[in-house]
């Protein structure tokens, strides 16, 4: 029957927090940067570290955070 403890233990959900935190970060960093002149392409910010690295490698992260909390087994006590 029902015993009481949900599916996914309280250490899980935290690091599903975390990756879901990581991503939203990731995309937060991809956002912005769009020219008011249509004429005119900003290649400089439009091609920077910031949205051509560091916002992927957060997004890939929190991807892995979230598996890792789905698949981690806690060790029982």
């Amino acid at each position: 029957m029902n015993s009481g403890k949900f599916a996914i233990p309280f250490k899980n959900k935290v690091y599903l927090l975390v990756g879901l935190a990581l991503m939203i970060i990731g995309f937060i960093l991809m956002r912005g940067g769009g020219a008011t002149d249509p004429s005119i392409f900003p290649e400089k910010e439009m091609f920077s570290f910031r949205r051509i690295t560091l916002a992927p490698l957060f997004i890939l992260a929190g991807f892995i955070v979230e598996v890792v909390a789905i698949m981690y087994i806690p060790k029982s006590k």
